[in-house]
């Protein structure tokens, strides 16, 4: 193996544990909702508002990590970054009141925003650009991977030991950071063209300031998407289909294989008829999904119906990683993508609340189809609008 296949795999694979990493310690509030709820003597629709503030409070983390990334390279931002948000997860196991499980979720969504940018920057500078989109896939699809051990460890620990042990599981990240301070090469694409001072790296930011709102808008878009889809899934199948915690997270699971596979498929695909195409085809086939997927009459239906969703709408995320961070220039690839992303998701926030809200004059599977179908449609007609810059060779600007 060359020393560029080795320094690629190591900078993706460590990508790649980090969102899996972030993403599990995420979606263990989305499992344990209920519980949590019950104990601190609160709603479902307060509950999901820590699920809200966590995604509202990821575009500070993009922010400040994401200008240490363009300024001081991907490594160590990408280090610090994984400490901080495991300490936080392991004390949101130690919570005994809202108030400061909110708080301890605030900060977490700090941190999560800072490791997506970072780590797709360095992931997508490596990787060959002929392989681009599958590698896109591979690391998108980290979150589903995530969302999967989650659905495990609900599977396995909370019968037995209530959800405070799970959110201990989630200091597991710090150990990653041992791995890319060992593994992990820096960046030539950030050595070739890094910035001399914080004023230089100012301007090329504030330049940018027309594809930083298209971007903005376009992740908004595919944030309404995901999250509309998976935040509260599980208390669906909880409210609406009367399913106990293990049913729950085994269906999950199997969802999240369908995302997998997804991610890597549309990925692939989108290396070879585009990104902007494998997009919309993407989410077109997912809102062909959403009658079986919400009003399945039956039990083999809502299982086909979970699996075919998670394809489709993580198939449409795989190509993502690939496509913003092509339309990025060179010297601001470690913060725009991230701090884009993550603002999008603040304006997608809301989603899980509303959700809860509306479920509770309807139903969860009624609020979350009108969800979906609205949702996809204005992603994908953002994606076609824009344009692409489909295996563009990066540190050409140098």
């Amino acid at each position: 193996m060359s020393k560029a296949e080795s320094g690629h795999r190591a900078a993706v694979t460590a990508s790649f544990l980090g969102w899996t990493l972030d993403a599990f310690d995420f979606f263990i509030v989305v499992f344990t909702l209920t519980a949590i709820a019950k104990e601190f003597h609160k709603t479902d629709a307060q509950l999901a508002l820590t699920i809200t503030v966590t995604l509202a409070f990821r575009p500070i983390g993009a922010l400040i990590f994401g200008l240490l990334a363009d300024r001081y390279g991907r490594k160590l931002p990408l280090i610090i970054d994984l400490i901080f948000f495991s300490v936080v997860e392991v004390l949101c196991g130690f919570s005994h009141s809202y108030l400061s499980f909110i708080v301890l979720r605030a900060l977490f969504g700090i941190g999560m925003g800072g490791e997506w940018g970072v780590g797709a920057s360095l992931a997508m500078e490596k990787a060959p650009s002929k392989h681009r989109g599958l590698m896109s896939g591979l690391l998108q699809e980290g979150y589903a991977m995530g969302y999967l051990l989650a659905a495990i460890a609900y599977f396995v620990i909370f019968p037995r030991w209530g959800w405070r042990p799970m959110f201990f599981i989630g200091g597991l990240p710090a150990l990653l950071a041992i791995f890319v301070r060992l593994r992990v090469e820096e960046s030539e694409v950030w050595q070739r063209t890094r910035h001399a001072d914080w004023g230089s790296l100012g301007k090329s930011i504030v330049s940018h300031w027309k594809l930083f709102l298209y971007l903005t808008v376009l992740m908004a878009g595919m944030s309404f998407a995901s999250h509309g889809t998976q935040d509260m899934y599980p208390t669906f199948l909880q409210r609406d289909w009367g399913f106990t915690p293990q049913r729950r997270a085994m269906l999950v699971a199997f969802s999240m294989v369908g995302a997998i596979a997804g991610g890597l498929t549309f990925g692939h695909i989108s290396d070879r008829i585009g990104r902007r195409k494998a997009i919309v085809i993407a989410l077109g086939l997912a809102i062909t999904v959403i009658p079986v997927w919400a009003f399945s009459p039956t039990l083999a239906g809502l299982i086909a119906g979970a699996f075919a969703m998670q394809f489709m709408v993580q198939g449409a995320w795989g190509v993502i990683p690939a496509h913003i961070n092509e339309l990025s220039p060179d010297n601001v690839r470690g913060f725009l993508p991230g701090f884009a992303y993550q603002c999008g998701v603040l304006i997608a926030s809301s989603v899980v609340y509303i959700e809860a809200i509306f479920a509770a004059r309807t139903s969860y599977a009624y609020s979350m189809a009108l969800t979906a179908v609205t949702v996809f449609t204005i992603a994908g007609t953002v994606a076609w609008l824009g344009r692409e810059k489909h295996g563009v060779i990066f540190g050409e600007s140098a």
